[in-house]
């Protein structure tokens, strides 16, 4: 744990900017305070992993929504199932 100028631990956040993804840094604790980053937790970053990360993420965005789509046709077509039971009993 990390103190900070207010005597309060400082908080670690997660950036996802094109040139730092996913790496950690120390923020301040205070929520409305003019400096929100303090240092880096993580080393610098490798080149080829600044590539990679946002890709990753991109795809997994895609498949979270796809997921999604298919959960909400899984629900109407037993909706529907269900309207076509009910009317034939």
């Amino acid at each position: 744990m990390v103190l900070y100028f207010f005597g309060k631990f400082v908080v670690v956040k997660c950036s996802w900017t094109p040139k730092n993804p996913g790496r950690r840094f120390y923020a301040c604790p205070q929520k409305d305070s003019a400096c929100r980053f303090i240092g880096w937790v993580d080393p610098p970053m490798w080149e080829r992993s600044k590539v990679i990360i946002p890709g990753l993420l991109r795809n997994i965005n895609q498949m979270q929504a796809w997921c999604t789509a298919l959960k909400i046709m899984l629900l109407a077509s037993w909706v529907f199932f269900v309207i076509l039971f009910i009317r034939s009993v």
